[in-house]
């Protein structure tokens, strides 16, 4: 399986599943930030084959943990076997990234080859990711982030195993809950106000996606503005909520004066 057929494979199902994607994004419910769900994405034994080819034990992948997340993401896909590039990149093919962003109408989308907070994420017990908004742009700072694509690949996974997708309403206190199904893609729109979060797992067994980030030079609300990846507590979680407020205008701040981006170190500088 090489990334030509599975650029077909791709662009044929958003095709098949154009008219529900639409309707899905101009629609969203239990949450005002758009998305779409396709679930059966590729076929079984594709999803399968990249599920396989994850390291079960997350080797090399970069781990990111403190009060705001602990999860394991790695952006250098040569340590991996092929399909995992493939796949990442089969989604920033130009065909593909023209075929949402038409779907999706929004102008100027382009891909992100170096990976910058994309490529493979996995989680194991007890890891979680809490409500929070993206980085406002790019590594660069030339470009708003602007889609969010996950694909996702562990074999029968289910709401009680934890690990699901939340989108968030705008006060942080009710989650739409998607689950990370097998062979689901899930895409949403990131700007000011769509905050989302990984729920904690609950079970001991990798829960793996293939991310990537669309970036347009065009500005979700047509203003110009910046933020860091900012975070806040869950609804039970005060104190983390408390926290984040000042943790997000510290690293905000720091990030405006050197000019430093959250994971600009773990991008692949070989793209």
């Amino acid at each position: 399986m090489d990334k030509t057929t599975l650029i077909k494979l791709i662009i044929n199902k958003l095709s098949e599943q154009e008219a529900s994607i639409k309707e899905q994004w101009n629609n969203p419910t239990g949450t005002r930030t758009r998305h779409f769900i396709v679930d059966d994405f590729l076929p079984v034994e594709v999803a399968k084959a990249i599920f396989d080819a994850f390291p079960k034990d997350a080797n090399g992948f970069f781990n990111r943990e403190s009060f705001r997340e602990k999860k394991r993401t790695s952006a250098h896909l040569d340590q991996y076997a092929p399909i995992l590039g493939d796949i990442t990149y089969a989604f920033q093919d130009p065909e593909t990234v023209q075929k949402v962003s038409d779907i999706v109408e929004f102008a100027q989308i382009e891909p992100d080859p170096s990976l910058y907070a994309g490529g493979l994420s996995m989680m194991f017990k007890g890891d979680f990711l809490n409500p929070h908004i993206d980085n406002s742009h790019d590594a660069k700072r030339d470009r708003y982030r602007r889609l969010n694509l996950l694909y996702y690949v562990s074999p029968d996974w289910k709401l009680e195993n934890g690990g699901n997708f939340e989108l968030w309403d705008d006060d942080c206190k009710v989650p739409k809950t998607l689950t990370c199904k097998f062979n689901r893609l899930v895409v949403m729109e990131t700007n000011k106000d769509s905050w989302h979060s990984v729920s904690p797992v609950q079970i001991d067994a990798p829960r793996c996606c293939v991310s990537n980030y669309f970036f347009s030079t065009v500005s979700p609300d047509d203003s110009e503005y910046f933020h860091v990846t900012s975070f806040t507590g869950r609804p039970e979680e005060a104190g983390k909520r408390a926290i984040g407020v000042v943790d997000n205008a510290l690293r905000n701040t720091v990030s405006k004066v050197l000019k430093y981006g959250r994971g600009k170190d773990q991008a692949n500088k070989k793209d």
